[in-house]
C-alpha cells in the first residue's frame, strides 16, 4: 500500500524556489507590510533565506528588487511578438477584445491591485514606487495598446492618434473598476464578467472609430 506524501508547508516550499525567486517574492511582501522606504534589504534577505551579498548579486538595490518585482508581471501585458497585423475589422475587433481580457485578468490580479495601493501609500516617503510602477508596468499596457492601434492605422482600419485611440479603449475597458478595486469595494471580476467587459469596451470603441 502506497502512501500519499505530506503536502509541504509554506516555508519548506518557498525554500525550494530558486534564489532571485525567493528575494522578489520577499521583497514585495516586505514592502506590502513594512512599507517601501522602511523595508530594508536584511529584513528581505533573512525572509529569503539568503546573505545580503547574495542579495545583492542576484537582484540589487531595493530599486532594483521593486523594478524586478513589477517587471515580472508587466511580461504578461506586452503585445506577443507573433500579433497578426489586423486587416479587417473582425480581426482587430478579436485583438482588441483579446489584449482587453487580458489586461483585465492581470491587472485586477491582487497583487497587482496591491502593488497600487503600496504605490499610493508609499507616494510621500517613496515616491519611486509610483515612477517605477508608472514606467515599467503602466507603461508596458499602454505601449502595447498604442502597437495595436498603430497597425490597425496603418492597415487603414482606423484613422486617429494610436495614442490617444489606446486611451479611448483603456477608459472604455476600466471604467470606474480599477478605482473599486483599489478602494476595497469590488471583487476581482470573474472570468465571464472580464470578457463581458472586453467585448462590450471593443464594441464601444469600434462604434466611436467606424
Amino acid at each position: 500500500m502506497t502512501t500519499r506524501p505530506k503536502p509541504k508547508a509554506p516555508a519548506e516550499a518557498a525554500a525550494e524556489l530558486p534564489a532571485r525567486a525567493r528575494i522578489l517574492e520577499a521583497a514585495f511582501a516586505a514592502f506590502r507590510e513594512s512599507g517601501f522606504a522602511e523595508a530594508s534589504t536584511l529584513e528581505i534577505a533573512t525572509r529569503a533565506r539568503v546573505s545580503k551579498r547574495e542579495l545583492y548579486a542576484l537582484v540589487g538595490s531595493k530599486q532594483d528588487m521593486l523594478a524586478a518585482c513589477i517587471g515580472e508581471r508587466a511580461k504578461r501585458l506586452s503585445v506577443p511578438a507573433d500579433l497578426p497585423v489586423p486587416h479587417d475589422r473582425e480581426t482587430l475587433a478579436r485583438t482588441l477584445a483579446a489584449f482587453g481580457a487580458q489586461l483585465l485578468r492581470e491587472v485586477s490580479d491582487p497583487t497587482v491591485v496591491a502593488v497600487f495601493q503600496l504605490a499610493i501609500a508609499e507616494a510621500v516617503r517613496a515616491p519611486e514606487v509610483a515612477r517605477t510602477l508608472d514606467a515599467i508596468g503602466v507603461e508596458t499596457s499602454r505601449a502595447a495598446l498604442r502597437e495595436i492601434m498603430t497597425r490597425a492605422r496603418g492597415s487603414g482600419l482606423l484613422d486617429g492618434q494610436p495614442a490617444e485611440m489606446a486611451e479611448h479603449f483603456s477608459g472604455l475597458l476600466w471604467g470606474t473598476l480599477m478605482t473599486r478595486l483599489l478602494l476595497g469595494v469590488a471583487d476581482r471580476p470573474s472570468p465571464g464578467e472580464i470578457a463581458r467587459r472586453a467585448n462590450a469596451a471593443t464594441a464601444a470603441f469600434l462604434q466611436l472609430y467606424q
